[in-house]
Protein backbone atom coordinates (compact mmCIF):
# COMPACT_ATOMS: atom_id res chain seq x y z
CA UNK A 1 0.00 0.00 0.00
CA UNK A 2 1.27 3.23 -0.85
CA UNK A 3 1.28 5.89 1.54
CA UNK A 4 -1.25 8.30 1.44
CA UNK A 5 -1.21 12.32 1.11
CA UNK A 6 -4.01 14.92 1.68
CA UNK A 7 -6.66 15.33 -0.92
CA UNK A 8 -5.13 18.01 -2.81
CA UNK A 9 -6.65 19.81 -5.82
CA UNK A 10 -3.57 20.97 -8.56
CA UNK A 11 -5.43 23.65 -10.72
CA UNK A 12 -3.88 26.26 -13.10
CA UNK A 13 -5.15 30.03 -12.67
CA UNK A 14 -7.92 29.66 -15.65
CA UNK A 15 -10.58 31.14 -13.97
CA UNK A 16 -11.20 28.93 -11.02
CA UNK A 17 -11.77 25.82 -13.22
CA UNK A 18 -8.95 23.16 -12.13
CA UNK A 19 -7.77 21.29 -14.51
CA UNK A 20 -6.20 18.09 -12.59
CA UNK A 21 -7.69 17.56 -9.58
CA UNK A 22 -5.50 14.81 -7.92
CA UNK A 23 -6.45 11.87 -4.97
CA UNK A 24 -3.85 9.31 -3.32
CA UNK A 25 -0.45 9.10 -3.25
CA UNK A 26 2.54 10.79 -4.06
CA UNK A 27 2.70 9.05 -7.10
CA UNK A 28 -0.37 10.47 -8.18
CA UNK A 29 0.88 14.05 -7.42
CA UNK A 30 4.32 13.28 -9.92
CA UNK A 31 1.58 12.07 -12.80
CA UNK A 32 -0.96 14.60 -12.37
CA UNK A 33 2.15 17.30 -13.26
CA UNK A 34 2.68 14.93 -16.34
CA UNK A 35 -0.82 15.14 -17.06
CA UNK A 36 -1.16 18.99 -16.61
CA UNK A 37 1.92 18.82 -19.13
CA UNK A 38 0.28 16.87 -21.82
CA UNK A 39 -3.00 19.05 -21.35
CA UNK A 40 -0.89 22.25 -21.81
CA UNK A 41 1.18 20.83 -24.89
CA UNK A 42 -2.48 19.55 -26.57
CA UNK A 43 -3.68 22.99 -26.07
CA UNK A 44 -6.34 20.71 -24.01
CA UNK A 45 -8.96 23.58 -22.71
CA UNK A 46 -12.50 23.09 -20.99
CA UNK A 47 -11.04 19.77 -19.24
CA UNK A 48 -10.70 18.73 -16.04
CA UNK A 49 -9.51 15.34 -14.73
CA UNK A 50 -10.10 14.00 -11.67
CA UNK A 51 -6.89 11.92 -10.80
CA UNK A 52 -9.16 8.90 -8.87
CA UNK A 53 -7.24 6.57 -5.96
CA UNK A 54 -8.72 3.02 -4.66
CA UNK A 55 -6.85 2.58 -1.57
CA UNK A 56 -9.79 2.90 0.47
CA UNK A 57 -13.40 3.00 0.27
CA UNK A 58 -13.27 7.04 1.56
CA UNK A 59 -11.07 7.80 -1.18
CA UNK A 60 -13.31 6.70 -3.95
CA UNK A 61 -16.32 8.04 -2.07
CA UNK A 62 -14.52 11.27 -1.86
CA UNK A 63 -13.02 11.26 -5.62
CA UNK A 64 -17.26 10.58 -7.04
CA UNK A 65 -18.07 13.41 -4.85
CA UNK A 66 -15.43 15.86 -6.32
CA UNK A 67 -16.83 14.77 -9.72
CA UNK A 68 -20.17 15.65 -9.05
CA UNK A 69 -18.99 18.78 -7.48
CA UNK A 70 -17.04 19.59 -10.29
CA UNK A 71 -19.73 19.07 -12.65
CA UNK A 72 -22.30 21.19 -10.85
CA UNK A 73 -19.51 24.59 -10.70
CA UNK A 74 -18.46 23.70 -14.48
CA UNK A 75 -21.35 22.16 -15.96
CA UNK A 76 -19.78 23.13 -19.74
CA UNK A 77 -16.39 21.40 -18.52
CA UNK A 78 -15.42 17.99 -19.90
CA UNK A 79 -14.46 15.70 -17.39
CA UNK A 80 -12.01 12.82 -17.54
CA UNK A 81 -11.93 10.21 -14.68
CA UNK A 82 -8.38 8.06 -14.81
CA UNK A 83 -6.69 6.99 -11.89
CA UNK A 84 -6.69 3.56 -9.97
CA UNK A 85 -10.46 3.67 -9.02
CA UNK A 86 -11.32 4.30 -12.70
CA UNK A 87 -8.70 1.77 -13.92
CA UNK A 88 -10.57 -0.77 -11.64
CA UNK A 89 -13.82 -0.34 -12.50
CA UNK A 90 -14.42 2.21 -15.42
CA UNK A 91 -17.81 1.62 -16.26
CA UNK A 92 -19.37 2.69 -12.72
CA UNK A 93 -16.99 6.11 -13.58
CA UNK A 94 -18.53 6.47 -17.13
CA UNK A 95 -21.83 6.24 -15.62
CA UNK A 96 -21.31 8.99 -13.35
CA UNK A 97 -22.63 11.98 -14.20
CA UNK A 98 -20.74 14.93 -16.01
CA UNK A 99 -18.03 12.17 -17.44
CA UNK A 100 -17.59 12.35 -20.89
CA UNK A 101 -14.19 9.91 -20.83
CA UNK A 102 -12.55 7.20 -18.70
CA UNK A 103 -8.80 6.67 -18.97
CA UNK A 104 -6.76 3.67 -17.63
CA UNK A 105 -3.45 4.58 -15.68
CA UNK A 106 -1.43 3.85 -18.96
CA UNK A 107 -3.23 5.98 -21.07
CA UNK A 108 -3.13 8.66 -18.96
CA UNK A 109 0.56 9.20 -19.57
CA UNK A 110 0.25 9.48 -23.27
CA UNK A 111 0.29 12.91 -24.31
CA UNK A 112 -1.75 11.38 -27.91
CA UNK A 113 -4.84 10.29 -25.25
CA UNK A 114 -5.64 14.27 -25.09
CA UNK A 115 -6.19 16.95 -27.66
CA UNK A 116 -8.12 17.90 -30.69
CA UNK A 117 -9.61 14.65 -32.50
CA UNK A 118 -11.98 11.68 -31.66
CA UNK A 119 -11.32 9.46 -28.21
CA UNK A 120 -13.08 6.63 -26.98
CA UNK A 121 -15.67 6.71 -24.01
CA UNK A 122 -13.72 4.43 -22.52
CA UNK A 123 -9.96 4.42 -23.11
CA UNK A 124 -8.38 1.49 -20.61
CA UNK A 125 -6.41 -0.63 -21.50
CA UNK A 126 -5.73 -4.60 -19.34
CA UNK A 127 -2.82 -3.03 -16.80
CA UNK A 128 -1.34 -6.65 -16.23
CA UNK A 129 -0.08 -6.53 -20.24
CA UNK A 130 1.72 -3.32 -19.52
CA UNK A 131 5.64 -4.37 -19.15
CA UNK A 132 7.52 -1.21 -19.06
CA UNK A 133 7.40 2.44 -17.83
CA UNK A 134 8.90 5.40 -19.32
CA UNK A 135 10.61 7.87 -17.34
CA UNK A 136 8.72 10.88 -17.96
CA UNK A 137 10.76 14.28 -17.81
CA UNK A 138 8.79 16.74 -16.45
CA UNK A 139 9.84 20.59 -17.02
CA UNK A 140 8.67 21.64 -13.75
CA UNK A 141 6.66 21.19 -10.20
CA UNK A 142 4.70 24.05 -9.94
CA UNK A 143 7.29 26.06 -9.18
CA UNK A 144 7.38 24.37 -5.81
CA UNK A 145 10.99 23.37 -3.71
CA UNK A 146 9.50 19.97 -3.78
CA UNK A 147 9.36 17.67 -6.41
CA UNK A 148 8.40 13.55 -6.66
CA UNK A 149 10.09 11.77 -9.07
CA UNK A 150 9.05 7.66 -10.37
CA UNK A 151 11.18 5.13 -9.73
CA UNK A 152 9.20 2.64 -10.88
CA UNK A 153 4.87 1.68 -10.47
CA UNK A 154 2.90 -1.48 -9.80
CA UNK A 155 3.41 -4.33 -7.50
CA UNK A 156 4.22 -7.65 -7.98
CA UNK A 157 3.00 -8.65 -4.32
CA UNK A 158 -1.01 -9.50 -3.14
CA UNK A 159 -1.60 -8.60 -0.11
CA UNK A 160 -4.86 -9.97 1.03
CA UNK A 161 -6.68 -6.34 1.73
CA UNK A 162 -5.34 -4.18 -1.25
CA UNK A 163 -6.49 -3.49 -5.50
CA UNK A 164 -3.50 -1.31 -6.03
CA UNK A 165 -2.04 -3.99 -8.15
CA UNK A 166 -5.06 -4.32 -10.27
CA UNK A 167 -5.13 -0.71 -10.82
CA UNK A 168 -1.34 -0.48 -11.78
CA UNK A 169 -0.08 -3.82 -12.70
CA UNK A 170 3.40 -5.88 -11.89
CA UNK A 171 6.57 -4.11 -10.97
CA UNK A 172 7.98 -1.47 -13.30
CA UNK A 173 11.41 0.60 -12.93
CA UNK A 174 12.41 3.42 -14.48
CA UNK A 175 16.13 3.41 -15.35
CA UNK A 176 18.65 4.79 -13.21
CA UNK A 177 20.08 6.53 -15.78
CA UNK A 178 16.35 8.07 -16.53
CA UNK A 179 15.88 8.57 -12.71
CA UNK A 180 19.61 10.86 -12.51
CA UNK A 181 18.50 13.16 -15.75
CA UNK A 182 15.11 13.90 -14.34
CA UNK A 183 16.73 14.90 -10.84
CA UNK A 184 19.53 16.94 -12.50
CA UNK A 185 16.71 18.68 -14.49
CA UNK A 186 14.56 19.43 -11.58
CA UNK A 187 17.53 21.02 -9.04
CA UNK A 188 19.11 22.64 -12.40
CA UNK A 189 15.38 24.60 -12.07
CA UNK A 190 16.42 25.47 -8.38
CA UNK A 191 14.42 22.18 -6.23
CA UNK A 192 15.92 21.69 -3.08
CA UNK A 193 14.57 18.41 -2.10
CA UNK A 194 13.60 15.29 -4.43
CA UNK A 195 11.49 12.37 -3.40
CA UNK A 196 11.47 9.15 -5.15
CA UNK A 197 7.91 7.60 -5.10
CA UNK A 198 6.32 4.91 -6.72
CA UNK A 199 3.94 1.59 -5.90
CA UNK A 200 6.49 -0.32 -4.19
CA UNK A 201 10.10 1.34 -4.02
CA UNK A 202 12.14 -1.03 -2.18
CA UNK A 203 11.21 -3.21 -5.43
CA UNK A 204 12.75 -1.20 -7.74
CA UNK A 205 15.70 -2.55 -10.14
CA UNK A 206 14.59 -6.41 -10.23
CA UNK A 207 13.40 -5.98 -13.77
CA UNK A 208 16.03 -4.37 -14.89
CA UNK A 209 19.19 -5.39 -16.56
CA UNK A 210 21.88 -6.53 -13.80
CA UNK A 211 19.15 -5.23 -11.22
CA UNK A 212 19.96 -2.30 -9.18
CA UNK A 213 18.70 -2.14 -6.00
CA UNK A 214 17.27 0.98 -4.24
CA UNK A 215 20.29 1.72 -2.09
CA UNK A 216 22.57 1.59 -4.99
CA UNK A 217 19.75 4.32 -7.09
CA UNK A 218 20.10 6.33 -3.99
CA UNK A 219 24.25 6.35 -3.68
CA UNK A 220 24.02 7.03 -7.84
CA UNK A 221 21.97 9.84 -7.56
CA UNK A 222 23.63 11.79 -4.91
CA UNK A 223 27.26 10.76 -6.18
CA UNK A 224 25.89 11.80 -9.52
CA UNK A 225 24.50 15.34 -8.70
CA UNK A 226 25.99 16.99 -5.45
CA UNK A 227 24.10 20.33 -5.90
CA UNK A 228 20.98 18.57 -4.88
CA UNK A 229 20.82 19.59 -1.15
CA UNK A 230 18.09 16.73 -0.23
CA UNK A 231 16.73 13.43 -0.92
CA UNK A 232 13.94 11.54 0.38
CA UNK A 233 12.10 8.22 -0.08
CA UNK A 234 8.67 7.65 0.35
CA UNK A 235 6.66 4.55 1.82
CA UNK A 236 9.21 1.53 1.81
CA UNK A 237 9.00 -2.37 2.91
CA UNK A 238 11.96 -2.49 5.41
CA UNK A 239 12.34 -6.56 5.43
CA UNK A 240 13.20 -5.41 1.26
CA UNK A 241 15.87 -2.67 2.37
CA UNK A 242 19.32 -3.60 0.61
CA UNK A 243 22.66 -3.21 2.26
CA UNK A 244 23.42 -0.46 0.00
CA UNK A 245 20.57 2.09 1.43
CA UNK A 246 21.60 0.77 5.10
CA UNK A 247 24.76 2.37 3.95
CA UNK A 248 23.88 5.65 2.19
CA UNK A 249 21.89 6.20 5.51
CA UNK A 250 24.95 5.76 7.54
CA UNK A 251 27.12 7.76 5.30
CA UNK A 252 25.06 10.25 3.18
CA UNK A 253 23.52 13.77 5.12
CA UNK A 254 21.88 14.60 2.46
CA UNK A 255 19.27 11.74 2.39
CA UNK A 256 16.22 12.88 4.85
CA UNK A 257 16.38 10.99 8.20
CA UNK A 258 12.56 10.24 7.77
CA UNK A 259 11.86 7.05 6.66
CA UNK A 260 8.05 6.01 6.14
CA UNK A 261 7.23 1.89 6.89
CA UNK A 262 4.62 0.18 5.07
CA UNK A 263 3.56 -1.26 8.25
CA UNK A 264 -0.18 -1.88 8.45
CA UNK A 265 0.01 -4.22 11.87
CA UNK A 266 1.83 -5.14 14.80
CA UNK A 267 0.47 -8.00 15.09
CA UNK A 268 2.22 -11.21 13.71
CA UNK A 269 -1.26 -12.90 13.04
CA UNK A 270 -2.44 -10.21 11.13
CA UNK A 271 0.49 -9.68 9.11
CA UNK A 272 0.75 -13.07 8.01
CA UNK A 273 -3.70 -13.25 7.32
CA UNK A 274 -2.38 -9.80 5.17
CA UNK A 275 -0.55 -12.04 3.58
CA UNK A 276 2.34 -8.93 4.05
CA UNK A 277 6.09 -9.77 3.42
CA UNK A 278 7.25 -8.78 6.96
CA UNK A 279 6.68 -9.46 10.63
CA UNK A 280 7.00 -7.38 13.85
CA UNK A 281 10.25 -8.46 14.72
CA UNK A 282 11.51 -7.35 11.05
CA UNK A 283 10.26 -3.32 11.80
CA UNK A 284 12.24 -3.16 15.00
CA UNK A 285 15.30 -4.58 13.41
CA UNK A 286 14.98 -2.06 10.64
CA UNK A 287 14.11 1.10 13.24
CA UNK A 288 16.88 -0.11 15.47
CA UNK A 289 19.63 -0.69 12.58
CA UNK A 290 18.88 3.10 11.32
CA UNK A 291 18.91 4.72 14.52
CA UNK A 292 22.11 3.26 15.07
CA UNK A 293 23.46 4.71 12.82
CA UNK A 294 21.79 7.84 12.23
CA UNK A 295 20.55 8.59 15.91
CA UNK A 296 18.55 11.80 14.90
CA UNK A 297 16.03 9.38 12.86
CA UNK A 298 12.05 9.22 12.63
CA UNK A 299 9.62 6.77 11.27
CA UNK A 300 6.31 7.29 9.64
CA UNK A 301 4.12 4.27 9.14
CA UNK A 302 0.63 3.22 7.33
CA UNK A 303 -1.54 1.06 9.86
CA UNK A 304 -4.54 -0.41 9.35
CA UNK A 305 -7.42 -0.56 11.90
CA UNK A 306 -9.76 -3.20 12.37
CA UNK A 307 -8.43 -5.71 9.89
CA UNK A 308 -10.75 -9.10 9.68
CA UNK A 309 -10.06 -11.10 12.28
CA UNK A 310 -8.71 -8.67 14.92
CA UNK A 311 -9.01 -8.92 18.19
CA UNK A 312 -8.41 -6.81 21.10
CA UNK A 313 -5.03 -8.38 22.29
CA UNK A 314 -3.90 -8.12 17.86
CA UNK A 315 -4.83 -4.62 17.82
CA UNK A 316 -2.51 -3.66 21.37
CA UNK A 317 0.25 -4.95 19.34
CA UNK A 318 -0.24 -2.31 16.78
CA UNK A 319 -0.32 0.38 19.42
CA UNK A 320 2.62 -0.99 21.33
CA UNK A 321 4.63 -0.65 18.19
CA UNK A 322 4.36 3.29 18.17
CA UNK A 323 6.26 3.06 21.15
CA UNK A 324 8.78 -0.08 20.65
CA UNK A 325 9.73 0.67 17.19
CA UNK A 326 9.27 3.85 17.80
CA UNK A 327 6.93 5.65 15.40
CA UNK A 328 6.46 9.20 15.39
CA UNK A 329 3.98 9.79 12.43
CA UNK A 330 1.44 7.10 11.61
CA UNK A 331 -1.04 7.36 8.61
CA UNK A 332 -4.24 5.47 10.51
CA UNK A 333 -6.39 3.74 7.92
CA UNK A 334 -10.11 2.19 9.10
CA UNK A 335 -10.15 -1.29 7.24
CA UNK A 336 -12.67 -0.96 4.20
CA UNK A 337 -13.31 -4.72 2.22
CA UNK A 338 -12.54 -3.70 -1.34
CA UNK A 339 -14.01 -6.04 -3.77
CA UNK A 340 -13.18 -9.17 -4.49
CA UNK A 341 -9.78 -9.47 -2.36
CA UNK A 342 -9.47 -12.24 -0.17
CA UNK A 343 -9.79 -10.33 3.38
CA UNK A 344 -13.23 -9.05 2.23
CA UNK A 345 -14.29 -12.76 2.73
CA UNK A 346 -12.61 -12.88 5.98
CA UNK A 347 -15.03 -12.39 9.50
CA UNK A 348 -14.95 -8.81 9.67
CA UNK A 349 -15.03 -6.36 12.44
CA UNK A 350 -17.49 -4.34 13.64
CA UNK A 351 -17.77 -0.77 12.21
CA UNK A 352 -17.91 0.47 15.39
CA UNK A 353 -15.24 -1.66 16.65
CA UNK A 354 -13.42 -0.41 13.74
CA UNK A 355 -14.55 3.14 14.56
CA UNK A 356 -13.03 3.21 17.78
CA UNK A 357 -9.63 1.75 17.00
CA UNK A 358 -8.74 4.09 14.42
CA UNK A 359 -9.64 6.84 16.79
CA UNK A 360 -7.22 5.22 19.68
CA UNK A 361 -4.33 4.88 16.71
CA UNK A 362 -4.51 8.52 15.87
CA UNK A 363 -4.50 9.69 19.27
CA UNK A 364 -1.88 7.62 19.84
CA UNK A 365 0.18 8.89 16.72
CA UNK A 366 -0.63 12.30 17.67
CA UNK A 367 0.22 11.71 21.04
CA UNK A 368 3.64 10.56 20.31
CA UNK A 369 4.30 13.02 17.57
CA UNK A 370 3.63 15.87 19.85
CA UNK A 371 6.20 14.44 22.06
CA UNK A 372 8.81 14.48 19.22
CA UNK A 373 7.94 17.94 18.55
CA UNK A 374 8.79 18.89 22.10
CA UNK A 375 12.08 16.95 22.11
CA UNK A 376 13.39 19.68 19.19
CA UNK A 377 12.52 22.96 21.04
CA UNK A 378 15.71 24.48 21.59
CA UNK A 379 17.88 22.90 18.88
CA UNK A 380 18.83 24.39 15.29
CA UNK A 381 17.41 22.77 12.14
CA UNK A 382 17.53 23.24 8.56
CA UNK A 383 14.06 24.58 7.18
CA UNK A 384 12.93 24.10 3.31
CA UNK A 385 10.54 27.24 2.67
CA UNK A 386 7.63 26.43 0.74
CA UNK A 387 5.04 28.62 1.35
CA UNK A 388 4.08 32.06 2.37
CA UNK A 389 2.65 32.31 5.92
CA UNK A 390 -0.67 34.36 7.06
CA UNK A 391 1.99 37.70 7.47
CA UNK A 392 4.65 39.12 5.60
CA UNK A 393 6.84 37.75 8.24
CA UNK A 394 6.13 34.06 8.59
CA UNK A 395 6.64 31.20 6.43
CA UNK A 396 5.82 27.27 6.33
CA UNK A 397 8.26 24.79 5.88
CA UNK A 398 9.40 21.34 6.81
CA UNK A 399 12.79 20.31 8.70
CA UNK A 400 14.81 17.13 7.38
CA UNK A 401 12.58 14.82 9.62
CA UNK A 402 9.60 16.55 7.62
CA UNK A 403 8.33 18.22 10.94
CA UNK A 404 6.03 21.14 9.28
CA UNK A 405 7.75 24.41 11.05
CA UNK A 406 6.25 28.09 10.95
CA UNK A 407 9.67 30.41 10.76
CA UNK A 408 9.55 34.26 11.48
CA UNK A 409 11.75 36.50 10.33
CA UNK A 410 11.53 40.54 11.01
CA UNK A 411 14.42 41.67 9.54
CA UNK A 412 14.36 41.03 5.87
CA UNK A 413 12.11 38.82 3.52
CA UNK A 414 13.03 35.40 2.90
CA UNK A 415 13.27 33.51 -0.25
CA UNK A 416 10.56 30.48 -0.97
CA UNK A 417 12.49 27.65 -2.38
CA UNK A 418 15.69 28.22 0.48
CA UNK A 419 16.89 26.25 2.88
CA UNK A 420 17.59 27.95 6.26
CA UNK A 421 19.05 27.58 9.69
CA UNK A 422 16.42 27.79 12.11
CA UNK A 423 16.12 28.33 15.85
CA UNK A 424 13.29 25.84 17.40
CA UNK A 425 11.52 28.66 19.89
CA UNK A 426 8.43 26.52 20.95
CA UNK A 427 6.06 23.72 19.67
CA UNK A 428 2.63 22.94 19.41
CA UNK A 429 1.14 19.18 19.12
CA UNK A 430 1.04 19.64 15.45
CA UNK A 431 3.68 21.93 14.27
CA UNK A 432 7.14 23.68 15.41
CA UNK A 433 7.76 27.36 15.13
CA UNK A 434 11.14 29.46 15.31
CA UNK A 435 12.79 32.23 14.11
CA UNK A 436 15.61 32.83 11.57
CA UNK A 437 19.16 32.98 13.59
Amino acid sequence: MTQLTDFKQKSTPDGDMPTVVTFGCRLNSFESIVIQEHLTATQTTDTIVVNTCAVTSEAERQARQSIRRLHRKHPHAKIIATGCAAQINPEAYAAIDGVTRVIGNHEKMQAETYGIGAHPSIQVTDIMAVKESAGHLITGFDGRARAFIEIQNGCNHRCTFCTIPFGRGNNRSIPTGEIVNQVQNLVDQGCQEVVLTGVDITDYGKDLPGQPTLGQLVRRTLACIPTLPRLRLSSIDPVEVDQALYQVIETEPRLMPHFHISLQSGDDMILKRMKRRHLRRDILHFCNTVLRVRPDAVFGADIIAGFPTETEDMFCQSLSIVEAAPLTYLHVFSYSPRPDTPAAKMPQVPHKTIKSRTKRLIEKGDGAKAQWLQRQVGKTLSVLLETQGSSPHLYQGHCPHYAPITVSSEEKPLVLGKIYDVFIQDATAKYLTGIIQ
